[in-house]
Order: C-alpha cells, then structure tokens, then sequence
C-alpha cells in the first residue's frame, strides 16, 4: 500500500494546507494519505476533491484527512483543505502519486521471444509469451505485457507501457511515455483496394504510425498505417477505447477523442480538438486547431472557424419521435406547396 504525508502529497500537487481548525492544521502535514476516494465514502487517510458547488453538502459529512479544493470552495469548510487553482488537477496529480496499479517488475519473462537483433534499453520488461521480432528498439524502462507483439524495426520511447496483447506492426514509431492499452492495434493496414473487374486488387500500405511523447490510447481501439506517407498522432493525445483511425490521419497535439469515434482516411485534425463519443468523419477532411465536436455528430465537410459544433439529433419520447420522422418524410412535399402558395401570391400582388 502507498502512503505520503500530507505535506508530501500538497508539495506534489502545488496546493497550500489549510484549515480554521488550529489542532487540525497543527497535525496536518504528519498525516499519512493511503488513497483517493470520493468525496461521500471517504475515510481518515484517504484524499478527496470536489470542484463543483453542487456537491458541497457532501463536503460537511465527508470523513476524508485531506480535501482538495479552491479557495472559494473551502471558506466554509471545517476540515482540513488542500487549496488549489483546480481542483480536478489537483485530483488527477494526487491520483497518480496514489496510484496502486502494479508497476512491472524489470526483467524478461523465459516465455518471451525477443530477436537477437532488437535493442533493449535498461530495466526494459517483457512480460510472458510477448514478441519481440528483428530490429526493434525499445527504450529505458519501456514495459511489453503479456502476449504483446512488437513486429520487425517498431520502435518504442523510453517509459512507454504497452499492456497485454496489443500489437505494434513492423516500422511504427512511439515516442517516449506512450501507453497503449490491451488488444490496440497500432500500424495494421490501411483500407486499400483498386476494383477490377468485379475484384479487388489490394494496394500494399507502406508508410507507418508515428506516436507523439506522452500520447495515451484506449483498448481495442486501430490506427492505421499510411499508404504511402506516414498515419501521425502528435503529442499529449488522449485517444479512448474502440476508435477507428484510418490510413494518412494527422492528429495535432493535445487533442482528445472520444469512444465509438471513426474516421475515414487522409483526415487532418488541429490541435486541441475536442471529440466526443460516435463521432463520424468523412476522409480528406480538415479540422482547425480548437474545435470540440459533441457526440454523434456526423463530419462531412472541413470546419475552419474554432468552435463547437454538432449533427445529432437528441433522444426523445418514441411517440413525438415517430411524428417527427414521419414529418421529416414530408418536408419535401412541404417545401414545394409552399413554392406554388408563394407563386400564387406573387401573381396576386398588385
């Protein structure tokens, strides 16, 4: 189990310890924090944070040593406070000193196969039946799951986690403090075909992946290669479970894509573009930097102005839905007798 100090944990997160309770803000830095918990099933040694004054009557019951906050937030509270800019930040930099997964241990499994000719930097880890093909160079510290396969030449940055059963295709570059999580699929084979005479002729992919420094990407989700130029995801990309990136996709850093999210080839996205979840993007299309675009919304043009921007169409109660869709049906025979009525009138006016 993990434990820091109070003070500790305040030094790593930027926040200044505070309380009006004088006992309580004497003992405070000698606290001992073990786990962050929600603000309403905390207990003493744990850390809690709440960033939304809805919450605050949860605040009063909460039994937690510590509670991030902002300043605002804490002038009622009697407890001892972590005060922050942002507390959800402030949440994020305490969860990931607490973090209680298991870190891997620094060796190579007698189960892996790793090629005499690949380049592994120092306390590399490789976990039991992974493969390591020819010509694959991994940097100090990466870790390699269990049943991963890093195929011929991929290369693979200092600190990256590649967790069990995900797969790097040959030539792929990652850069350094890169996470992958299981059965992702990084530098598979672009959706490339010539028809033919009721055939199709598949058109060899030859480019590859290429993934920015500190780039995190969900489980089950694939990257193309490129076709003939490079598929590129920049930096500080945050890419979510099952999305689909096809073939010659540029993705600028600091963006962030949502699950169910998929796009069609040669897709160029800006940086910092927001995606939610089922997004659909048509290929060759071009998005600015500092665009979000909500869920289920259905791209079939560039977008070129910073903004927010939709397509779906919200739930409702089935009845007013089937009336709505069946008057949605009607809309073109609408518009034409609206046509005829505005020639009619027309031909009346004086």
């Amino acid at each position: 189990m993990i434990s820091v100090s109070l003070a500790s944990l305040a030094q790593h997160i930027n926040a200044t310890i505070a309380s009006p309770t004088p006992s309580l803000l004497a003992e405070a830095e000698h606290m001992q924090i073990t786990r962050v918990a929600p603000l309403d099933k905390s207990q003493a040694g744990d850390v809690a944070f709440l960033n939304d004054k809805k919450y605050l009557k949860s605040l009063a019951s909460a039994q937690a040593s510590a509670v991030i906050l902002t300043e605002k937030l804490a002038q009622d509270y009697a407890g001892v406070a972590l005060i922050v800019e942002d507390a959800y930040v402030g949440f994020a930099l305490a969860a990931q000193l607490l973090d209680p997964t298991p870190k891997p241990h620094y060796a190579i499994h007698p189960s892996a196969y790793v090629d005499p000719t690949a380049v592994l930097g120092e306390q590399v880890s490789i976990g039991p039946n992974a493969v390591i093909e020819a010509g694959v160079v991994l940097g100090d510290d990466v870790s390699i799951g269990a049943g991963a396969v890093i195929r011929v030449n991929a290369q693979i940055g200092a600190h990256s986690i590649i967790h069990p059963n995900a797969t790097i295709y040959h030539s792929c570059e990652l850069g350094q403090h890169v996470v992958i999580h299981s059965n992702t699929v990084i530098g598979s084979d672009g959706y490339g075909y010539a028809p033919s005479g009721g055939k199709w002729i598949t058109i060899p992919q030859t480019g590859k992946v290429i993934i920015g420094d500190f780039t995190e990407i969900g489980a089950s989700t694939t990257i193309d290669r490129g076709a003939l130029e490079d598929t590129v995801i920049g930096q500080h990309v945050i890419i979510d479970n099952q999305v689909h990136i096809a073939h010659n996709v540029v993705i600028g850093d600091g963006a962030c894509l949502c699950g169910g999210t998929m796009m069609a080839g040669s897709v160029n996205i800006g940086k910092n573009v927001i995606i939610a979840g089922t997004v659909a993007i048509n290929g060759h299309i071009t998005i600015c930097d500092n665009v979000q675009i909500t869920g289920n919304t259905m791209v079939t043009s560039d977008i070129r102005e910073p903004g927010v921007y939709s397509s779906g169409m919200p739930h409702s109660p089935y009845s007013e839905w089937r009336r709505n869709s069946i008057r949605i049906k009607q809309l073109d025979s609408v518009f034409k007798r609206v046509k005829t009525l505005e020639t009619q009138v027309h031909k009346l006016a004086p």
